[in-house]
Protein backbone atom coordinates (compact mmCIF):
# COMPACT_ATOMS: atom_id res chain seq x y z
CA UNK A 1 0.00 0.00 0.00
CA UNK A 2 1.60 3.09 -1.25
CA UNK A 3 0.14 5.22 1.93
CA UNK A 4 2.13 3.77 4.46
CA UNK A 5 5.63 4.96 5.69
CA UNK A 6 7.89 2.47 6.63
CA UNK A 7 7.73 4.19 10.17
CA UNK A 8 3.75 4.22 9.80
CA UNK A 9 3.91 0.44 10.73
CA UNK A 10 6.17 0.62 14.00
CA UNK A 11 3.43 2.80 15.44
CA UNK A 12 1.03 0.60 15.85
CA UNK A 13 -0.25 -1.26 18.56
CA UNK A 14 -0.92 -4.93 19.49
CA UNK A 15 -4.62 -6.29 21.21
CA UNK A 16 -2.68 -5.54 24.58
CA UNK A 17 -2.64 -2.51 24.46
CA UNK A 18 -3.34 -1.37 28.20
CA UNK A 19 -6.32 0.94 28.92
CA UNK A 20 -5.64 4.72 28.84
CA UNK A 21 -3.26 6.85 26.32
CA UNK A 22 0.11 6.37 25.40
CA UNK A 23 3.30 7.65 26.45
CA UNK A 24 3.74 10.74 24.30
CA UNK A 25 0.12 11.34 23.36
CA UNK A 26 -0.43 14.41 21.65
CA UNK A 27 -3.16 16.72 23.72
CA UNK A 28 -3.88 19.57 21.68
CA UNK A 29 -6.40 22.33 20.59
CA UNK A 30 -6.76 23.79 16.76
CA UNK A 31 -7.91 27.39 15.35
CA UNK A 32 -7.59 28.36 11.82
CA UNK A 33 -6.20 30.96 10.40
CA UNK A 34 -8.96 33.13 8.75
CA UNK A 35 -11.11 32.11 12.10
CA UNK A 36 -9.12 34.07 14.49
CA UNK A 37 -6.61 36.29 13.05
CA UNK A 38 -8.56 39.25 11.67
CA UNK A 39 -5.83 42.01 10.41
CA UNK A 40 -7.52 41.05 6.93
CA UNK A 41 -6.34 44.36 5.14
CA UNK A 42 -2.87 44.67 7.62
CA UNK A 43 0.74 43.96 6.14
CA UNK A 44 0.45 43.20 2.80
CA UNK A 45 -2.44 40.53 3.27
CA UNK A 46 -4.85 39.97 0.12
CA UNK A 47 -8.15 39.43 0.06
CA UNK A 48 -9.66 35.41 0.37
CA UNK A 49 -12.44 33.91 -1.11
CA UNK A 50 -13.88 34.28 2.35
CA UNK A 51 -13.98 37.63 2.24
CA UNK A 52 -15.66 38.14 -0.39
CA UNK A 53 -18.40 35.67 0.90
CA UNK A 54 -18.68 37.88 3.68
CA UNK A 55 -19.37 41.03 1.57
CA UNK A 56 -22.34 39.29 0.06
CA UNK A 57 -25.10 40.31 1.57
CA UNK A 58 -27.32 37.52 3.44
CA UNK A 59 -24.62 35.08 3.18
CA UNK A 60 -23.21 35.51 6.85
CA UNK A 61 -24.88 35.00 9.97
CA UNK A 62 -25.83 38.96 10.78
CA UNK A 63 -23.64 40.14 8.45
CA UNK A 64 -20.08 38.96 10.36
CA UNK A 65 -17.17 38.94 8.58
CA UNK A 66 -13.22 37.96 9.75
CA UNK A 67 -12.09 40.94 9.31
CA UNK A 68 -10.83 41.33 13.01
CA UNK A 69 -12.24 37.72 14.99
CA UNK A 70 -9.84 37.42 17.74
CA UNK A 71 -7.61 39.89 16.80
CA UNK A 72 -4.96 36.93 17.10
CA UNK A 73 -3.01 38.70 14.40
CA UNK A 74 -2.12 41.51 17.32
CA UNK A 75 -2.83 39.12 20.65
CA UNK A 76 -0.43 36.37 19.57
CA UNK A 77 1.71 36.20 22.38
CA UNK A 78 -0.90 36.64 24.79
CA UNK A 79 -2.64 33.72 23.02
CA UNK A 80 0.20 31.51 22.78
CA UNK A 81 0.51 31.94 26.89
CA UNK A 82 -2.88 30.58 27.43
CA UNK A 83 -1.73 27.75 25.24
CA UNK A 84 1.28 27.35 27.73
CA UNK A 85 -0.60 27.75 31.09
CA UNK A 86 -3.08 25.22 29.45
CA UNK A 87 -0.57 22.50 29.01
CA UNK A 88 -1.05 21.69 25.63
CA UNK A 89 1.46 19.45 24.27
CA UNK A 90 0.30 20.60 20.35
CA UNK A 91 -1.30 23.14 18.69
CA UNK A 92 -3.04 22.75 15.40
CA UNK A 93 -2.67 26.39 13.24
CA UNK A 94 -3.36 26.95 9.91
CA UNK A 95 -1.19 29.61 7.72
CA UNK A 96 -3.24 32.16 5.61
CA UNK A 97 -2.30 31.17 1.57
CA UNK A 98 -3.20 35.21 0.95
CA UNK A 99 -1.74 36.19 4.02
CA UNK A 100 2.15 34.40 3.07
CA UNK A 101 1.45 35.04 -0.99
CA UNK A 102 -1.42 37.87 -1.82
CA UNK A 103 -1.91 37.05 -5.47
CA UNK A 104 -1.72 33.53 -4.54
CA UNK A 105 1.41 32.71 -6.70
CA UNK A 106 4.23 34.64 -7.59
CA UNK A 107 5.71 37.37 -4.70
CA UNK A 108 6.17 36.53 -1.08
CA UNK A 109 4.59 39.33 1.43
CA UNK A 110 7.60 39.14 4.10
CA UNK A 111 5.41 40.56 6.63
CA UNK A 112 2.83 38.06 6.46
CA UNK A 113 5.58 35.10 6.75
CA UNK A 114 7.28 37.40 9.68
CA UNK A 115 4.28 36.65 11.43
CA UNK A 116 4.02 32.99 11.42
CA UNK A 117 7.75 32.75 11.86
CA UNK A 118 7.21 34.98 15.30
CA UNK A 119 4.28 32.68 16.18
CA UNK A 120 6.17 29.11 15.59
CA UNK A 121 9.29 30.11 17.51
CA UNK A 122 7.02 31.47 20.80
CA UNK A 123 5.30 27.94 20.31
CA UNK A 124 8.41 25.92 20.47
CA UNK A 125 9.68 28.29 23.35
CA UNK A 126 6.37 27.80 25.11
CA UNK A 127 7.45 23.87 24.64
CA UNK A 128 4.31 23.65 22.43
CA UNK A 129 4.30 21.87 18.86
CA UNK A 130 3.40 23.66 15.77
CA UNK A 131 0.79 20.97 13.65
CA UNK A 132 0.79 23.29 10.87
CA UNK A 133 -2.32 23.30 8.30
CA UNK A 134 -1.28 24.90 4.86
CA UNK A 135 -5.10 25.29 3.81
CA UNK A 136 -8.10 25.61 6.14
CA UNK A 137 -10.35 26.88 3.54
CA UNK A 138 -8.70 30.77 3.29
CA UNK A 139 -8.14 30.10 -1.00
CA UNK A 140 -6.97 33.60 -2.24
CA UNK A 141 -9.27 35.48 -4.71
CA UNK A 142 -6.49 35.96 -7.38
CA UNK A 143 -6.37 32.51 -7.48
CA UNK A 144 -10.19 32.09 -7.71
CA UNK A 145 -10.61 34.66 -10.70
CA UNK A 146 -7.97 32.58 -12.18
CA UNK A 147 -10.42 29.35 -12.25
CA UNK A 148 -9.91 28.32 -8.59
CA UNK A 149 -9.85 24.59 -7.73
CA UNK A 150 -11.40 24.26 -11.33
CA UNK A 151 -7.97 25.04 -12.97
CA UNK A 152 -5.71 22.45 -14.15
CA UNK A 153 -3.00 24.86 -12.83
CA UNK A 154 -4.54 24.75 -9.45
CA UNK A 155 -2.44 21.70 -7.87
CA UNK A 156 0.60 23.50 -9.13
CA UNK A 157 -0.38 26.34 -7.39
CA UNK A 158 -0.65 24.34 -4.07
CA UNK A 159 2.34 23.21 -4.44
CA UNK A 160 4.62 26.02 -5.23
CA UNK A 161 2.83 27.68 -2.10
CA UNK A 162 3.73 24.38 0.04
CA UNK A 163 7.10 25.06 -0.94
CA UNK A 164 7.56 28.36 0.04
CA UNK A 165 5.97 27.82 3.63
CA UNK A 166 8.18 24.26 4.18
CA UNK A 167 11.34 26.10 3.04
CA UNK A 168 10.51 28.67 5.77
CA UNK A 169 9.43 26.79 8.33
CA UNK A 170 10.64 23.49 7.65
CA UNK A 171 13.99 23.61 10.03
CA UNK A 172 11.71 24.12 12.95
CA UNK A 173 8.11 22.42 12.16
CA UNK A 174 7.57 18.76 12.15
CA UNK A 175 4.03 18.49 12.13
CA UNK A 176 1.89 19.44 8.36
CA UNK A 177 -1.65 18.82 7.66
CA UNK A 178 -2.05 19.35 3.80
CA UNK A 179 -5.50 20.48 3.11
CA UNK A 180 -8.26 20.46 5.81
CA UNK A 181 -11.81 18.89 4.85
CA UNK A 182 -11.89 19.05 1.61
CA UNK A 183 -15.55 17.48 1.49
CA UNK A 184 -16.13 20.54 3.08
CA UNK A 185 -14.62 23.41 1.00
CA UNK A 186 -15.73 21.32 -2.08
CA UNK A 187 -18.97 20.20 -1.11
CA UNK A 188 -20.57 23.06 0.67
CA UNK A 189 -18.52 25.45 -1.16
CA UNK A 190 -18.88 24.56 -4.31
CA UNK A 191 -21.45 22.54 -4.55
CA UNK A 192 -23.90 23.65 -1.91
CA UNK A 193 -23.01 27.18 -2.31
CA UNK A 194 -23.25 28.02 1.66
CA UNK A 195 -19.77 28.41 1.93
CA UNK A 196 -17.32 30.35 -0.04
CA UNK A 197 -17.03 30.47 -2.51
CA UNK A 198 -20.75 30.13 -2.99
CA UNK A 199 -20.97 27.48 -5.81
CA UNK A 200 -23.74 25.54 -6.82
CA UNK A 201 -21.60 23.72 -9.74
CA UNK A 202 -23.10 20.43 -11.52
CA UNK A 203 -21.46 16.92 -10.69
CA UNK A 204 -18.89 16.70 -13.20
CA UNK A 205 -17.52 20.13 -12.50
CA UNK A 206 -17.27 18.40 -8.86
CA UNK A 207 -15.56 15.83 -9.64
CA UNK A 208 -12.94 17.94 -11.23
CA UNK A 209 -12.30 19.68 -8.36
CA UNK A 210 -11.91 16.74 -6.27
CA UNK A 211 -9.66 15.85 -8.56
CA UNK A 212 -7.18 18.93 -8.80
CA UNK A 213 -7.28 18.78 -4.54
CA UNK A 214 -6.40 15.02 -4.58
CA UNK A 215 -3.64 16.64 -7.38
CA UNK A 216 -2.47 19.31 -4.79
CA UNK A 217 -2.69 17.24 -1.83
CA UNK A 218 0.16 15.19 -3.56
CA UNK A 219 2.28 17.61 -5.01
CA UNK A 220 2.22 19.28 -1.82
CA UNK A 221 3.38 16.21 0.02
CA UNK A 222 5.82 16.27 -2.71
CA UNK A 223 6.89 19.64 -2.43
CA UNK A 224 6.90 19.22 1.59
CA UNK A 225 9.65 16.68 1.64
CA UNK A 226 11.77 18.26 -0.79
CA UNK A 227 11.93 21.86 0.99
CA UNK A 228 11.63 21.09 4.60
CA UNK A 229 15.01 20.88 6.34
CA UNK A 230 14.38 18.33 8.77
CA UNK A 231 11.62 14.85 8.13
CA UNK A 232 8.69 15.90 9.12
CA UNK A 233 5.18 13.95 10.08
CA UNK A 234 2.70 14.88 7.10
CA UNK A 235 -1.16 13.73 6.90
CA UNK A 236 -4.31 14.61 5.73
CA UNK A 237 -7.47 16.46 8.05
CA UNK A 238 -10.44 14.82 6.02
CA UNK A 239 -14.39 15.56 8.05
CA UNK A 240 -15.41 11.72 8.90
CA UNK A 241 -18.05 10.37 7.20
CA UNK A 242 -19.12 7.18 8.69
CA UNK A 243 -22.14 5.26 10.34
CA UNK A 244 -22.36 3.57 14.00
CA UNK A 245 -23.79 0.63 14.72
CA UNK A 246 -27.36 0.40 16.56
CA UNK A 247 -25.62 -2.09 18.42
CA UNK A 248 -22.08 -4.16 18.61
CA UNK A 249 -23.85 -7.16 17.15
CA UNK A 250 -21.19 -8.51 14.39
CA UNK A 251 -24.41 -7.99 12.42
CA UNK A 252 -24.79 -4.16 12.85
CA UNK A 253 -20.97 -3.40 12.98
CA UNK A 254 -20.74 -5.17 9.80
CA UNK A 255 -23.79 -3.42 8.16
CA UNK A 256 -22.03 0.41 9.58
CA UNK A 257 -18.87 -0.76 8.29
CA UNK A 258 -20.53 -1.34 4.36
CA UNK A 259 -21.98 1.66 4.79
CA UNK A 260 -19.30 3.91 5.94
CA UNK A 261 -16.83 2.89 3.58
CA UNK A 262 -19.30 2.46 0.51
CA UNK A 263 -20.40 4.89 -2.09
CA UNK A 264 -23.79 3.52 -3.04
CA UNK A 265 -24.84 7.59 -4.81
CA UNK A 266 -23.11 10.50 -6.24
CA UNK A 267 -22.05 12.12 -2.83
CA UNK A 268 -18.49 13.50 -2.52
CA UNK A 269 -18.29 13.45 0.72
CA UNK A 270 -17.47 9.83 1.01
CA UNK A 271 -13.91 9.35 2.63
CA UNK A 272 -13.00 6.25 0.13
CA UNK A 273 -13.53 8.48 -2.67
CA UNK A 274 -11.04 11.48 -1.38
CA UNK A 275 -9.03 9.44 0.50
CA UNK A 276 -8.36 5.76 -1.44
CA UNK A 277 -6.26 7.45 -4.18
CA UNK A 278 -4.15 9.16 -1.99
CA UNK A 279 -3.53 6.55 0.52
CA UNK A 280 -4.32 3.59 -1.58
CA UNK A 281 -3.52 4.50 -4.95
CA UNK A 282 -7.10 3.90 -6.34
CA UNK A 283 -9.97 4.59 -7.29
CA UNK A 284 -13.12 2.65 -5.02
CA UNK A 285 -14.44 0.07 -7.81
CA UNK A 286 -18.31 1.53 -6.08
CA UNK A 287 -17.27 4.98 -6.80
CA UNK A 288 -16.09 4.59 -10.42
CA UNK A 289 -19.82 2.39 -11.40
CA UNK A 290 -21.79 5.26 -9.49
CA UNK A 291 -19.96 8.18 -10.90
CA UNK A 292 -19.43 6.61 -14.50
CA UNK A 293 -18.64 8.81 -17.21
CA UNK A 294 -18.84 11.86 -14.46
CA UNK A 295 -15.29 11.12 -13.72
CA UNK A 296 -12.39 12.91 -14.84
CA UNK A 297 -10.06 11.36 -16.96
CA UNK A 298 -7.07 10.28 -15.27
CA UNK A 299 -3.68 8.05 -15.74
CA UNK A 300 -2.10 6.02 -13.74
CA UNK A 301 0.68 9.43 -13.36
CA UNK A 302 -2.14 10.71 -11.79
CA UNK A 303 -2.75 8.50 -9.09
CA UNK A 304 1.28 7.95 -8.32
CA UNK A 305 1.18 11.62 -7.95
CA UNK A 306 -2.05 11.39 -5.51
CA UNK A 307 -0.48 8.39 -3.57
CA UNK A 308 2.47 9.80 -1.70
CA UNK A 309 3.68 8.25 1.82
CA UNK A 310 1.79 9.69 4.74
CA UNK A 311 2.55 9.45 8.25
CA UNK A 312 -1.09 9.58 10.32
CA UNK A 313 -4.63 9.95 9.15
CA UNK A 314 -5.67 12.81 10.47
CA UNK A 315 -10.05 13.11 10.86
CA UNK A 316 -12.17 15.40 12.20
CA UNK A 317 -14.85 14.01 14.18
CA UNK A 318 -18.12 15.32 15.10
CA UNK A 319 -21.10 13.36 14.59
CA UNK A 320 -22.12 10.28 12.64
CA UNK A 321 -25.66 8.49 11.64
CA UNK A 322 -26.68 5.23 12.90
CA UNK A 323 -27.47 1.98 11.12
CA UNK A 324 -28.16 -1.82 12.20
CA UNK A 325 -28.46 -4.75 9.68
CA UNK A 326 -31.86 -4.88 8.21
CA UNK A 327 -33.77 -8.30 6.22
CA UNK A 328 -31.83 -9.74 3.07
CA UNK A 329 -28.37 -8.22 4.25
CA UNK A 330 -29.86 -4.64 3.70
CA UNK A 331 -27.94 -1.66 6.02
CA UNK A 332 -31.18 0.61 7.65
CA UNK A 333 -31.06 3.96 9.13
CA UNK A 334 -31.72 3.91 12.76
CA UNK A 335 -34.13 7.38 13.87
CA UNK A 336 -32.70 9.56 16.24
CA UNK A 337 -34.61 8.88 19.20
CA UNK A 338 -36.87 11.78 20.26
CA UNK A 339 -35.12 14.08 22.72
CA UNK A 340 -31.69 12.95 21.60
CA UNK A 341 -28.79 15.38 23.41
CA UNK A 342 -27.89 17.81 20.86
CA UNK A 343 -25.22 20.14 20.76
CA UNK A 344 -26.32 24.30 19.96
CA UNK A 345 -25.33 23.18 16.46
CA UNK A 346 -27.93 20.85 16.56
CA UNK A 347 -25.42 18.53 16.03
CA UNK A 348 -25.82 14.80 18.31
CA UNK A 349 -24.13 14.20 21.25
CA UNK A 350 -22.90 10.44 19.67
CA UNK A 351 -19.62 9.63 22.23
CA UNK A 352 -19.34 6.48 20.37
CA UNK A 353 -18.14 8.14 17.32
CA UNK A 354 -14.34 8.28 18.81
CA UNK A 355 -14.52 4.65 19.27
CA UNK A 356 -15.72 3.23 15.83
CA UNK A 357 -14.54 6.09 13.29
CA UNK A 358 -11.00 5.46 14.66
CA UNK A 359 -11.69 1.81 14.43
CA UNK A 360 -13.43 1.71 10.99
CA UNK A 361 -10.46 4.85 9.22
CA UNK A 362 -7.72 2.15 10.79
CA UNK A 363 -8.60 -0.80 9.41
CA UNK A 364 -9.48 0.90 6.21
CA UNK A 365 -5.81 2.76 5.46
CA UNK A 366 -3.38 1.08 8.27
CA UNK A 367 -1.85 4.45 9.39
CA UNK A 368 -2.27 5.97 12.66
CA UNK A 369 -4.65 8.05 13.67
CA UNK A 370 -4.94 11.31 14.80
CA UNK A 371 -8.38 13.48 15.90
CA UNK A 372 -7.48 16.49 14.91
CA UNK A 373 -10.60 18.00 15.85
CA UNK A 374 -13.09 17.39 18.00
CA UNK A 375 -15.86 19.82 20.17
CA UNK A 376 -19.21 21.08 20.33
CA UNK A 377 -21.22 24.40 20.25
CA UNK A 378 -22.69 25.92 23.44
CA UNK A 379 -24.00 28.83 24.76
CA UNK A 380 -21.52 29.76 27.01
CA UNK A 381 -21.30 34.02 28.67
CA UNK A 382 -19.65 35.22 31.56
CA UNK A 383 -21.33 34.79 34.93
CA UNK A 384 -21.99 37.72 37.65
CA UNK A 385 -18.76 35.66 38.94
CA UNK A 386 -16.66 36.20 36.03
CA UNK A 387 -16.13 32.96 35.24
CA UNK A 388 -17.46 31.29 32.30
CA UNK A 389 -19.38 27.53 33.16
CA UNK A 390 -19.82 25.20 30.52
CA UNK A 391 -20.26 21.84 32.27
CA UNK A 392 -21.94 20.60 28.82
CA UNK A 393 -18.70 21.01 27.35
CA UNK A 394 -16.61 19.24 29.70
CA UNK A 395 -19.51 15.90 30.42
CA UNK A 396 -19.33 15.96 26.05
CA UNK A 397 -15.49 15.80 25.74
CA UNK A 398 -14.92 13.50 28.59
CA UNK A 399 -17.35 11.25 27.25
CA UNK A 400 -15.67 11.63 23.56
CA UNK A 401 -12.26 10.83 25.21
CA UNK A 402 -13.83 7.63 27.30
CA UNK A 403 -14.18 6.27 24.04
CA UNK A 404 -11.44 7.15 22.07
CA UNK A 405 -9.53 5.73 25.27
CA UNK A 406 -11.68 2.41 24.43
CA UNK A 407 -10.30 2.22 20.61
CA UNK A 408 -6.65 2.61 21.70
CA UNK A 409 -7.32 -0.41 24.25
CA UNK A 410 -8.64 -2.10 21.28
CA UNK A 411 -5.56 -1.82 19.39
CA UNK A 412 -6.35 1.24 17.48
CA UNK A 413 -2.92 3.61 17.60
CA UNK A 414 -4.57 6.87 18.07
CA UNK A 415 -1.07 9.69 18.37
CA UNK A 416 -3.29 12.55 19.62
CA UNK A 417 -6.24 14.57 20.27
CA UNK A 418 -6.86 18.37 19.21
CA UNK A 419 -10.17 20.00 21.13
CA UNK A 420 -11.82 22.53 18.36
CA UNK A 421 -11.07 24.83 19.47
CA UNK A 422 -9.11 26.97 21.61
CA UNK A 423 -10.82 30.17 21.05
CA UNK A 424 -14.32 31.23 20.21
CA UNK A 425 -14.38 32.36 16.84
CA UNK A 426 -15.58 33.28 13.33
CA UNK A 427 -17.27 30.05 12.69
CA UNK A 428 -18.31 30.66 9.22
CA UNK A 429 -21.65 31.06 7.48
CA UNK A 430 -22.99 30.90 11.35
CA UNK A 431 -20.67 33.96 12.19
CA UNK A 432 -20.21 34.65 16.41
CA UNK A 433 -22.74 33.19 16.83
CA UNK A 434 -21.57 29.48 17.81
CA UNK A 435 -19.02 29.16 20.32
CA UNK A 436 -16.42 26.03 20.22
CA UNK A 437 -14.07 27.48 22.55
CA UNK A 438 -12.09 26.15 25.69
CA UNK A 439 -11.69 30.29 25.85
CA UNK A 440 -14.50 32.71 25.73
CA UNK A 441 -13.48 35.51 23.67
CA UNK A 442 -16.09 39.10 24.05
CA UNK A 443 -15.41 40.05 20.08
CA UNK A 444 -16.37 43.79 20.78
CA UNK A 445 -13.35 43.96 23.09
CA UNK A 446 -11.12 40.55 22.29
CA UNK A 447 -11.03 39.97 26.01
CA UNK A 448 -10.52 36.46 26.76
CA UNK A 449 -11.81 34.52 29.58
CA UNK A 450 -10.71 30.60 30.54
CA UNK A 451 -13.94 28.84 30.57
CA UNK A 452 -14.50 25.78 33.20
CA UNK A 453 -13.65 23.13 30.60
CA UNK A 454 -9.84 25.24 30.04
CA UNK A 455 -9.44 24.27 33.66
CA UNK A 456 -10.96 20.52 33.68
CA UNK A 457 -8.84 19.79 30.45
CA UNK A 458 -5.82 21.44 32.12
CA UNK A 459 -6.18 18.84 33.92
CA UNK A 460 -7.05 16.05 31.53
CA UNK A 461 -3.21 16.78 29.80
CA UNK A 462 -1.61 16.75 33.49
CA UNK A 463 -2.67 13.84 34.23
CA UNK A 464 -2.23 12.17 30.40
CA UNK A 465 -6.02 11.10 30.51
CA UNK A 466 -5.87 9.80 34.40
CA UNK A 467 -8.26 12.40 35.88
CA UNK A 468 -11.14 11.22 33.18
CA UNK A 469 -11.28 7.79 35.72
Amino acid sequence: MCGINKGGKAMMKGRGVPAGFPEGFTWGAATAAYQIEGAAKEDGRGPSVWDAMCRRPGAIFDGHTGDVACDHYHRWRSDVEIMRLLGLKGYRMSISWPRVMPQGTGKVNPKGMAFYDRLIDALLKAGITPWVTLFHWDHPEALYDRGGWLSPDSPKWFADYASVVGKKLGDRVRHWITLNEPQCFIGIGHQDGGHAPGLKLGMRDILLAVFHVQLAHGLGVKALRASCRKRGLIGPAPISTFSLPATDAPRDVAAARKISMGITGQNIYSITWWHDPIVKGRYPEDGLRVFGSLVPKHSRRDLETMCQPVDFFGVNIYRAGVVRAGPGGRVEGVPTPVGHPQTSFNWLVQPETHYWGPKFYFERYKLPIVITESGLANPDWVARDGGVHDPQRIDYVGRHLIQLRRAIADGVPVKGYFHWSLLDNFEWGEGYRQRFGLVHVDFPTGKRTPKDSYYWYRRVIATNGGSLG
